[in-house]
């Protein structure tokens, strides 16, 4: 929250920026990887998550050879939690990057634990 305990606030189209440039900072060999799958903005999780993002699909890591005309992944990020815990714009920039890579991260297989070992979450 920000310094007078109200909660910050970045408009839609703003916060939806934020996950664009997120998404451009991921390095070129790896968003080339990126297959079957779409980024979206929500304001809220499902009832009773507490979550930050989302991502729901097959990981590439396991998708074999019959893996062929599905419905794209999505990674979902979840615009009004992030700005619940940030207290100025610099941190809701930061949260989001570390959101979407979080995300990303589980699209090419890498579970929360491993990112907990990498200190990548």
């Amino acid at each position: 929250m920000g310094d007078d305990g109200a909660v910050i606030d970045v408009p839609r189209e703003q916060f939806e920026d934020l996950v664009g440039e997120a998404l451009d900072s991921i390095p070129d060999e790896l968003a080339k990887l990126m297959d079957n799958v779409v980024v979206l903005v929500e304001d809220l999780p499902p009832r009773g998550r507490r979550l930050l993002g989302l991502y729901h699909g097959v990981p590439l890591t396991q998708r074999g050879t019959s893996y062929a005309g599905m419905l794209p992944d999505t990674i979902t990020i979840y615009r009004i939690p992030i700005l619940r815990m940030c207290g100025t714009a610099e941190e809701v920039v930061t949260q989001v990057r570390i959101t979407v890579v979080h995300e990303v991260a589980h699209h090419f297989g890498i579970s929360d634990d491993r990112l907990h070992e990498l200190d990548a979450y």
